[in-house]
């Protein structure tokens, strides 16, 4: 395993931050970490980092103690923080060749890590004269000097305008070839467009762990209809492949059918055969996001 958290629980005062979270992650996977604000995310990211030590809980990169040996594992990590941490006055060559030297690493990598994350255009430039989408790709750029096996970015497209977003989002799909990438995000889209595997998580608690096929593949058709009267539960169960329901208003059902068939004509046939009319009707199939928002309300 490339990545090994087990039973990490962090406490700041009386607030549990983590709690007994345990996950693995493979060698050339792309994982994206998810949760809403205050879920853990960043936190569990620095305690991979060793930048913070758990308070309880164990947790291995490549096979390192990272709590036991933390300059070890971290040169085997590529970390780049929510709010990257840059010296602007630096010309972008001069900067990677600063991180070089800080990682021992030989400076004629840096021109080969500028032409990999697409900076060959704006080298000659300080770091403070980039757009945010560029300054993004130095941040990613020092993190890849060292070649690390595992790579952990935090919010990496932050602030990028659609073209960046589609440049990262690639950038960080090839990188996840031969490297483990974890990445954490808001954006459901980019997980759904670059990750093998879903974690998400609520109040320091793991509430899904998926891989992306498998959401893909079980994906469920949520039909939210609303009749012209209120009508009895044992009606609703008469609906073929209806998994679950759920009546929100008076008059108004989330019908959940575990088929892929359109279920829309089912749902009209069974309104004209109980003299029923239908006031509206919306289809929300499931899908990442649906499912982020379910597991974390």
């Amino acid at each position: 395993m490339s990545i090994e958290v087990s039973s990490v629980t962090k406490v700041y005062d009386s607030q549990k931050a983590l709690n007994n979270l345990s996950f693995s992650v493979d060698k050339g996977s792309v994982v994206g970490f998810l949760g809403p604000n205050g879920a853990g995310k960043s936190t569990m990211m620095k305690i991979l980092t060793g930048y913070i030590n758990p308070s309880e809980g164990t947790v291995f990169v490549n096979e390192i103690n990272v709590l036991e040996n933390p300059i070890e594992a971290q040169k085997n990590i590529g970390y780049l923080p929510e709010h990257n941490p840059l010296y602007t006055d630096m010309y972008v060559k001069e900067y990677l060749q600063f991180q070089a030297a800080i990682y021992k690493v030989d400076k004629s990598n840096v021109a080969a890590i500028i032409e990999k994350v697409g900076l060959t255009p704006e080298a000659h430039k300080k770091v403070g004269q980039l757009s945010k989408g560029y300054q993004q790709r130095v941040g990613l750029a020092a993190a890849l000097l060292h070649n690390p096996e595992v790579l952990i970015l935090d919010e990496p497209t932050t602030g990028l305008d659609p073209n960046q977003l589609v440049e990262i989002r690639a950038l960080i799909k090839e990188i996840g070839k031969d490297k483990t990438v974890l990445f954490s995000t808001h954006i459901m889209q980019e997980v759904e467009a670059v990750c093998d595997r879903v974690i998400i998580i609520k109040k320091g608690e793991i509430v899904v762990d998926k891989k992306l096929n498998d959401i893909r593949i079980n994906q469920s058709q949520v039909i939210e209809v609303t009749f012209d009267y209120k009508i009895e539960e044992q009606f609703i169960k008469r609906l073929p492949d209806l998994k679950s329901y759920k009546n929100n208003y008076d008059t108004t059902w989330f019908l959940t059918f575990d088929t892929s068939e359109d279920m829309r004509a089912v749902v009209f046939d069974f309104a004209q055969e109980n003299g029923l009319k239908i006031l509206g009707l919306n289809t929300h199939n499931q899908n990442l996001e649906n499912l982020f928002r379910e597991s974390t309300n």
